[in-house]
């Protein structure tokens, strides 16, 4: 048995980050290493000798397990020290410098998967609540599915490539279209037209792109003519926020599931509209 080490240094006072590490409806928000997994529930009585559960689970519903154990220590807004079920030790400190926060993870290695994975497992994870925290306030993430009578590379492609993305995503905007490149870390903008032929749309970066797998857009400004915007009271409330597609194979048929960071004002938009574009997604799929 070995133990490792984990850190990251997040952008908020510890008692946000003491607050969104403990509560359960938070922890369901982050639990999860990567975007093919969730965190459908998760129990929580953080006293000294209370016990956790917090579920893990594959968004298709392939696979799950529970994480549980029960709580040695707590010091509020300093230390958790908890004894997983099979007796392994794992501390959490919470170290404080103003405005921000470092969460330091401690464990002790099990012997099913090598050092180094459970490492890179515990780490992303950790980068997960990191960027769960530092979300702008006021955004709500919500999901749609749909079930394509297609393999997941045709599908993959029919979303992404330039003529079929402009008629999917006409639902939107009928002049919708995108300039930029899909891959890993470049810019990408979402244009279309307005009523009075003004050009407008998104400034966002495509934070992670695996083919046929998984799509993470991160939208950090705006379009106003030839202006890009990304600072200011027009683009706050919701800049930092990620939509992402994930694509599922069920024997021979695709699962694509589409999470969305939105605010309050366009909740209700896409709510009606994203269900239409993935309707007409899935009928230029099985029809083409």
């Amino acid at each position: 048995m070995m133990i490792l080490t984990v850190d990251c240094c997040i952008n908020a006072q510890v008692e946000k980050v003491w607050k969104l590490w403990t509560e359960p409806e938070h922890i369901c928000k982050w639990n999860f290493a990567s975007n093919d997994w969730h965190a459908p529930y998760a129990e929580n009585n953080l006293t000294e000798g209370g016990r956790f559960k917090f579920g893990m689970a594959a968004v298709n519903g392939s696979a799950s397990f529970d994480f549980e154990g029960t709580y040695d220590k707590i010091v509020s807004n300093k230390l958790i020290e908890y004894t997983l079920d099979d007796k392994r030790k794992v501390s959490v400190k919470f170290a404080s410098n103003g405005n921000e926060t470092t969460v330091t993870e401690t464990f002790e290695t099990e012997s099913t998967y090598t050092p180094e994975m459970q490492k890179f497992g515990w780490q992303c994870i950790l980068n997960n609540f990191k960027t769960y925290v530092e979300k702008p306030a006021g955004l709500e993430t919500l999901r749609h599915e749909v079930i394509i009578d297609a393999e997941v590379n045709k599908v993959f492609k029919t979303m992404l490539t330039d003529q079929t993305y402009r008629e999917w995503t006409s639902v939107f905007n009928p002049t919708s279209y995108f300039d930029g490149k899909w891959e890993k870390g470049a810019k990408m903008l979402f244009l279309g037209t307005d009523a009075d032929g003004k050009r407008g749309g998104m400034v966002s970066i495509i934070r992670d792109f695996v083919p046929n797998k998984f799509v993470d857009i991160e939208h950090v400004g705006m379009i106003s003519g030839d202006e890009e915007i990304t600072s200011g009271e027009a683009v706050e409330s919701w800049a930092g926020s990620h939509e992402k597609y994930l694509f599922f194979d069920e024997n021979g048929k695709t699962v694509l599931i589409v999470q969305l960071d939105t605010n309050e004002e366009f909740k209700s938009y896409f709510l009606q509209t994203y269900p239409k574009a993935l309707d007409k997604l899935k009928s230029i799929c099985e029809t083409k």
